[in-house]
């Protein structure tokens, strides 16, 4: 049924179905997340590794269209979080378990049980304070897709390198550590800093132009590398942050 201009029926029909747009991007998040796993159980970790990073960009590209073109929801905001804990919860665990940590038996399944659990456990508690959170600057705990780049680049610098047949135990105990480690401050109370405050608006000096140039440049050259260097600075900086502030608190009590 419809009113007098026959507007009733596709309004109605609007408001049933979903926004195209950026739920496309978010099925392609759940897609490289599935595709990671895939390829990691075909033993091609590299691809594995990239595919997650492609999980990233497009998880970073589906909220942000959703706000340009006004296109956000409740379907919207339940549907990107279940395709980021394939993509940033499962997929890494399942790369690093199939890599290196089946190798050390039960404590390796279980070093990956905890990866996934705490990626879970990270998203539900970035949900359930969304509404409440009052410095959008930060982050409480490491951002599920930083620690899974963290963890997945870890695995592609070293299978770019061919060293693994080399210096297996020293491998395993390394992604035992790296995986525990990222699953660790995905639930910590450490702050890291969200970029959300960043204005790409205004000017910026000359020198800051070169400087992302230069990055470009050096990721071009050798990506896995200079993808792991940035994902380990961020990764620690919420710890080094945090003493920061420690040491700026004691010595104004002092």
């Amino acid at each position: 049924m419809s009113d007098e201009n026959g507007d009733a029926e596709p309004l109605r029909a609007r408001r049933r179905g979903v926004f195209l747009l950026p739920n496309l991007l978010t099925t392609g998040v759940l897609f490289s997340g599935f595709f990671a796993v895939v390829s990691a159980i075909n033993g091609d970790f590299i691809t594995a590794a990239i595919a997650v990073y492609v999980a990233m960009v497009l998880d970073g590209l589906d909220g942000r269209v959703a706000r340009l073109t006004n296109t956000q929801s409740e379907f919207g905001a339940q549907y990107d979080s279940l395709s980021d804990l394939v993509a940033f919860g499962l997929a890494p665990a399942l790369i690093a378990y199939l890599w290196a940590l089946h190798e050390l038996g039960n404590l390796g399944w279980v070093a990956a049980f905890f990866y996934a659990t705490t990626a879970a456990l990270r998203l539900a508690r970035f949900n359930s304070r969304l509404a409440v959170v009052t410095d959008k600057r930060f982050f409480q705990g490491l951002p599920s897709p930083a620690s899974a780049a963290f963890v997945v680049g870890t695995v592609w610098v070293i299978e770019d390198m061919d060293i693994f047949a080399l210096y297996p135990p020293v491998l395993m105990a390394l992604a035992l550590g790296v995986t525990v480690l990222a699953g660790i401050l995905m639930v910590s109370n450490l702050a890291y800093f969200s970029f959300k405050d960043m204005d790409f608006r205004h000017r910026v000096p000359f020198l800051a132009m070169l400087a992302v140039v230069g990055v470009m440049m050096l990721a071009a050259l050798d990506p896995p590398k200079v993808l792991l260097a940035g994902f380990t600075l961020y990764a620690f900086s919420g710890p080094l942050w945090s003493l920061e502030r420690w040491r700026r608190h004691r010595s104004r009590r002092t």
